[in-house]
Formats: C-alpha cells, sequence, structure tokens
C-alpha cells in the first residue's frame, strides 16, 4: 500500500488514543493499530471518524502504511509488553526506522532497549508524557530521550502537541541519550508524591487541627491558588474540597483513606539510595502511601493506643498563614533534592542534562506544572551548574524568610499528634543541609569500634584513612585492608 502516515501508534487505551487525537488535530496523518482489533474499528468510527486516520488490523498492513523513516509510538504497558511489542515491529522495519515508548517506563528498560535497538539498525525513543488523559489529549509535558540521531525527525510533532508555557515555548525538548528522558519523567512523578503528600499534611492540620469545613479549606486552597502556590495540585485539591455528590454529600469524606501507586513513587526513591542522594520528603511521601495502605492494621491500633488529636488553640488564621509558609517552603526542598538526584544520575549515566530546560518542560501540561518552576528555570539561567536549589539567591531568601512559620507548624503538628512526615523531613534536610557539623564523626567512630570500618581525620587530609584500637584487643586490621 501506499505509505500515507507521518507517524503511527500503537495501544489505544486512554492515553493512546488521545495522544492519537492530539497528533491528528495538529495536521499530522496517523496509523492508528491495537492488540484487540475491535477497539480499531470502535475508534475509527467513533472519535476518529472523518479525520486523518488509517486503522490497521495487522502489523505489517500498520507498518506499511507509514512514510519513511517510520516513527511508530508505543503506548502500551510497560515492562514485559513494550519488549514483545519491539520483537514483533523489529523484523517490519528497516534501518532508521524509529521506536518510541511513551509509557511510564523503568529508565533502565530503557538505556537497554536503546543499544538493543541501535544493535539492529534503528533508533529508539523513550518519552516521558505527563498530564494525564486530558494533558494527552490537548498538550502534555513530554521528556525524550535514546537515540539523539532520532529527535530531528520527531521534533516537529513532539513540539506541536505539547503544552506550551505561557510565553508559547514548548514543554518538549531533547533530554538526552538512552534512558534520561524516562529518568526525568520518573522524577516528576517522585516530585509529584511529595507535592501530593504535603497538600494531605497540610489540609489534615487544617481538618483535625484547626477543625475547618471542606468550604473553609476550599476556600483557602482557592487564595493559595492566585499567588505563590498557583499549580495544577492546588487547583484541583480546591475543586475536590468543595465538590458534592448527587445527595448533596462531600465527596471527599467518603473516600477510604488508603492511598494506590503504581510504582515510579519508589523507583525515584530505588534511584536515590543507588545514587546516595538523599531524597528523603520523597521518600517520606512513597512510606506515607505505604502506611495509608495497611487500613485495617491503624484501625486495630487505634483501638489498642488510642489516638488524641489535641486542640488548637491560637490564632487560625496566622496559623493557616503559617500552613502556606510551610508548604511552600518543604515544596522548594523537594524540588532541590529532586535535582540533586537527576544531577547525580547525569554524573553517573553520563547525560548533558539542561536543568533549566527540565524545568520549561514542567511549566506545562503536567502534573506539577506551577509558576514555581519559572523561578527554577531562572535559576539555572542566572547559573548553569548550580549545584543545589538552596543556594540560589531567590530561593535562599524564599526560604529564610519562611523559617519561623515552618518551624511553628512541625512544632504544632508534633504537639497536637498530627502525623507530617514531609513538612517534618523537609526542615530537617535543611538544617541538615547548612550544617557544616554533623554527628556523623560519632557514627564513624562506633563503625569502627566494632567493624574496624576507619574514618577520616579533621586535622589531617581527606581520603586518609584512619583505625582505633578501640579495646586493645582489636589490633591493626581493618575492613579496608582484610581479605577472606
Amino acid at each position: 500500500m501506499n505509505a500515507q502516515s507521518d507517524i503511527g501508534l500503537i495501544g489505544l487505551a486512554v492515553m493512546g488514543e488521545n495522544l492519537a487525537l492530539n497528533i491528528e488535530s495538529k495536521g499530522f496523518p496517523i496509523s492508528v493499530f491495537n492488540r484487540t482489533t475491535s477497539k480499531v474499528d470502535d475508534f475509527m468510527n467513533g472519535r476518529a471518524k472523518g479525520k486523518k486516520f488509517f486503522g490497521a488490523h495487522t502489523l505489517p498492513e500498520f507498518v506499511g502504511s507509514l512514510k519513511r523513516p517510520r516513527k511508530i509510538i508505543m503506548q502500551v504497558k510497560a515492562g514485559k509488553a513494550v519488549d514483545e511489542l519491539i520483537e514483533h515491529l523489529l523484523p517490519l522495519l528497516e534501518n532508521g526506522d524509529i521506536l518510541i515508548d511513551g509509557g511510564n517506563s523503568h529508565f533502565p528498560d530503557t538505556i537497554r532497549r536503546t543499544q538493543y535497538v541501535e544493535s539492529k539498525g534503528m533508533l529508539y525513543i523513550g518519552t516521558g508524557v505527563s498530564g494525564g488523559e486530558e494533558g494527552a489529549l490537548k498538550g502534555p509535558s513530554m521528556m525524550p530521550g535514546g537515540s539523539p540521531a532520532a529527535w530531528p525527525h520527531v521534533k516537529t510533532i513532539f513540539q506541536a502537541i505539547c503544552a506550551k508555557t505561557p510565553e508559547g515555548e514548548p514543554c518538549c525538548d531533547w533530554v538526552g541519550e538512552n534512558g534520561a528522558g524516562h529518568f526525568v519523567k520518573m522524577v516528576h512523578n517522585g516530585i509529584e508524591y511529595g507535592d501530593m503528600q504535603m497538600i494531605c499534611e497540610t489540609y489534615d492540620l487544617m481538618k483535625r487541627g484547626l477543625g475547618m469545613t471542606n468550604q473553609e479549606m476550599h476556600d483557602v486552597f482557592a487564595e493559595w491558588n492566585k499567588g505563590e502556590l498557583d499549580s495544577y495540585l492546588i487547583e484541583i485539591t480546591r475543586d475536590v474540597l468543595a465538590y458534592k455528590d448527587e445527595n448533596g454529600a462531600e465527596v471527599v469524606d467518603l473516600i477510604l483513606d488508603a492511598a494506590g501507586q503504581k510504582g515510579t513513587g519508589k523507583w525515584t526513591v530505588v534511584a536515590a539510595l543507588d545514587d546516595g542522594m538523599p531524597l528523603t520528603l520523597i521518600g517520606e511521601a512513597v512510606f506515607a502511601r505505604c502506611l495509608s495502605a495497611v487500613k485495617e492494621e491503624r484501625v486495630a491500633a487505634a483501638q489498642e493506643i488510642k489516638p488524641k488529636v489535641k486542640k488548637f488553640t491560637g490564632d487560625k488564621a496566622k496559623f493557616v498563614d503559617d500552613l502556606r509558609a510551610a508548604l511552600y517552603a518543604s515544596k522548594i526542598v523537594s524540588y532541590a533534592q529532586g535535582y540533586q538526584l537527576m544531577r547525580a544520575a547525569a554524573k553517573t549515566y553520563k547525560w548533558n542534562l539542561n536543568y533549566g530546560g527540565i524545568a520549561l518542560m514542567w511549566r506545562g501540561g503536567c502534573i506539577i506544572r506551577s509558576v514555581f518552576l519559572g523561578d527554577i528555570k531562572k535559576a539555572f539561567v542566572r547559573k548553569p551548574d548550580l549545584v543545589n536549589l538552596l543556594l540560589d539567591k531567590f530561593f535562599k531568601k524564599a526560604v529564610s524568610s519562611r523559617q519561623a512559620g515552618w518551624r511553628r507548624v512541625v512544632v504544632k503538628a508534633a504537639q497536637l499528634g498530627i502525623p507530617t512526615p514531609c513538612l517534618s523531613s523537609a526542615l530537617a534536610y535543611f538544617d541538615g543541609y547548612r550544617s557544616d557539623r554533623l554527628p556523623a564523626n560519632l557514627l564513624q567512630g562506633l563503625r569502627d569500634y566494632f567493624g574496624a570500618h576507619t574514618y577520616e581525620r579533621v586535622d589531617k587530609p581527606r581520603g586518609q584513612a584512619f583505625h582505633t584500637n578501640w579495646t586493645g584487643r582489636g589490633g591493626t586490621t581493618t575492613s579496608q585492608t582484610y581479605t577472606a
């Protein structure tokens, strides 16, 4: 058959179907395929009817409908399904054709797949796509990485369909080699975990601590969304708090307090552990979901260890303002940690990441989009090699000026008996990062005592190892020299 489509998409689930409609709406003829071919027919006779789509019933027919170099988006479930689809497609492709994984794949898989597909003569892209169903249809944030030679062939399409900043800049640019795109999307999701948990802790302090109604909290979040906290997540928190069902019941109070997760937050924390980065806030966000999931255990524990949330006394309006300060300062810490992780990974995997550009990609379309990201972009424009956001003049001032309110929130939460794992861990990180001396000297002494792990000295050059025979019975053998 005559090739007619600029690009193809496989996988007509929610994200795939909406992404395909987005691509076609920007003027690019597109072919679609789904393993269950009845979905192709339903789509072609429904939302795609009368538009520039070609619906294929077989993979050879699908591949044959694409202009060269063929560009194929795989919008299928992450994991084994991607590998299987690649194996089905490779025999049908030619040198220079491009496979694009638009799912939430784990970045090590994308590193492996890029190398494998390139070894067969084709090119590979792993792109993070954020924004959910609405973003896929109207303009997502896109974070492509993989084979650099593939980018010029897809750039026009990707930057046409992605979200745009208020200034009209595309929320999509090349991230880096092999798994860089999916890594950056993973960190995005980790930050998303942190943002949501901090909002929930703020809500909990308002609800159980201050005794505020959902309408009162709606009003607060609506006001916050007009200022420094202006963001998609604050906006939808406002909406969720005000939503009532057909019976007039406030839906948020009917939802079971047991959170789900799909794994990207956990991947972010594991990556941080692998690179030795203190991603404490996102770690607490992941564990908060895990704790929420053991609902039955918590209910039983509440019967055995009676919880007692104390009554708040004081100026409620002032405390709400403190909550705003604590949420904003903690948000800065969350992004600072996320960027630290990306910097470490870039070194580990030899990626050349554009940190300001990443903030720009997140300005629109994605779940963590906010005005705040514009300040991050400016920080890296001022200093491209910025080590930590907390050292940028804007963010240093922003956090320092909110310290008092932040501390009052953490103290009051502890006094009231309301857990704030993310707000508290953010403050602990802030205090730890700016401490020129931490108690790790004692820790190293303990490690050397029981395991002869050695230590460095403050009065000697870095890198020299020392060992003390603490008991008089240990000798001079250390763990660094001992050979089993």
